[in-house]
């Protein structure tokens, strides 16, 4: 198992083939995270179908969503951005022009060094150099660049030196806390620390303002609601305590870790034994357990994960199973957490980490939530979409809320190298 989860992350941070490769993209583009001009997407400024993103080079080996802005990766080792801007999230200062933003800019600051991944939050962006330093852009009040106390703000990219002798292989981002994982399995993480998102680091254990909110509001069926109880919270979080530079995690116990997930106030952590931690905000149940423990904690379930994702408030994985569980094949994605809108695409308790039976048949190869929907990539080269339809976010054509996986029929025929999704839009990675 451990050689397999080595190889999956290896796979992610390098070009898939030598072909020609196009990005394409669908969903809610109010921010211009589509990379769309106008005459291809409706009058509400969505995308209700995969759309081919014009102005990209054709040698893209990946893509980040963040929350409301998108990045991808070239060949060259160049990143171009896309979408939303007040944070100075593109890398071409605050100053940019508001009708500029949905077009696919290259990122001017990263000459110095070859890009080989990158990865995107709500209001920063992050890139990883083929010699293992993390450079990082944006504005954020949460500390959540890691450049030190009080850095709020840089509009250019700029190295995290705390980091400069350990080789970054992947960062996974929150609203307002982050996580990186090293070459040889360290993890440090840095932002906001509360509820033990961060596991011990700073021993600061507060809990998150969100979890307080009456049980009456999470039961509204109205995405608007779940939006405003998170700014609410963030609000609230002003006086809460920051890690300002990244700090060595230990809860793993030294025996090193694979992969990393950050939802919007939770994190998951997955080693190289098969542990699943998670720590952070429960109020949705999405760390997989009904008790609310602070740090870094084992995920209880009988699956043996091999990547995890999340979403805003729920948490995804593809994981081994037994063969009288298996749901169609030796691998399924098991899903846990907020299900208001159906993102976890199945029924059950949303606290205990379940399959998700929709996919029978299918062998999963990558998964990814938004805010309220989930997408999935399987080893056919297929793309399936369940949860909130809004805005054309499932990219079937329609604004209806899909119960279980769904195939996006709209990508048949197609070779599809990657998906990923921001809070409310997608992108796909294709070869030509």
């Amino acid at each position: 198992m451990r050689r397999f989860i080595m190889m999956g992350q290896k796979q992610s941070l390098r070009c898939f083939s030598s072909s020609a490769r196009s990005v394409m993209s669908f969903g809610d583009g109010s921010h211009g995270a589509l990379g769309l001009p106008s005459s291809l997407i409706g009058l509400g400024g969505d995308a209700y179908e995969p759309t081919p993103v014009p102005g990209l080079p054709s040698d893209v080996c990946s893509v980040s969503a963040g929350h409301y802005h998108s990045l991808a990766v070239t060949a060259q080792g160049e990143v171009w951005a896309w979408g939303r801007n007040h944070e100075g999230q593109l890398g071409r200062g605050l100053l940019a022009p508001r009708d500029s933003w949905n077009v696919p800019t290259r990122v001017e600051g990263l000459n110095q060094v070859k890009v080989r991944a990158a990865f995107a939050s709500g209001v920063i962006s992050t890139a990883i150099g083929d010699d293992g330093s993390l450079w990082v852009w944006g504005k954020s009040k949460h500390g959540q660049l890691g450049l030190g106390k009080g850095i709020s703000e840089t509009v250019v990219p700029s190295r995290v030196e705390a980091l400069a002798r350990e080789k970054i292989v992947k960062v996974s981002l929150g609203w307002g806390h982050a996580l990186a994982q090293t070459e040889d399995g360290k993890l440090f993480g840095w932002g906001y620390s509360a509820d033990g998102r961060l596991g011990q680091v700073g021993k600061a254990l507060e809990v998150f303002p969100l979890n307080s909110v009456a049980d009456r509001e999470l039961s509204s069926s109205k995405l608007e609601v779940a939006e405003n109880m998170v700014l609410k919270g963030i609000e609230k979080e002003k006086n809460m305590p920051i890690i300002w530079e990244p700090s060595l995690i230990e809860e793993e116990n030294g025996v090193g870790i694979v992969d990393v997930a950050c939802g919007l106030d939770h994190s998951l952590v997955l080693c190289v034994n098969g542990n699943l931690l998670s720590g952070g905000s429960n109020i949705y149940g999405q760390l997989g357990r009904v008790a609310q423990d602070y740090g870094m904690v084992p995920v209880t379930t009988s699956f043996i994960p091999i990547s995890i994702s999340s979403g805003l408030g729920h948490s995804l994985a593809i994981c081994q199973v037994e063969s009288s569980e298996a749901i169609g094949g030796a691998t399924s994605i098991i899903s846990w957490g907020w299900n208001q809108f159906f993102q976890l695409g199945r029924a059950g308790p949303g606290s205990c980490p379940l399959a998700v039976k929709g996919l029978a048949g299918e062998t999963p190869v990558a998964v990814s939530g938004g805010r309220a929907h989930s997408i999935a990539l399987t080893s056919k080269g297929e793309v399936w979409v369940w949860g909130c339809g809004k805005s054309g976010r499932l990219g079937l054509g329609s604004s209806t809320d899909e119960v279980e996986p769904s195939l996006l029929e709209y990508l048949e025929g197609s070779e599809v190298l990657q998906v990923a999704s921001g809070f409310d839009h997608n992108l796909v990675l294709v070869a030509n």
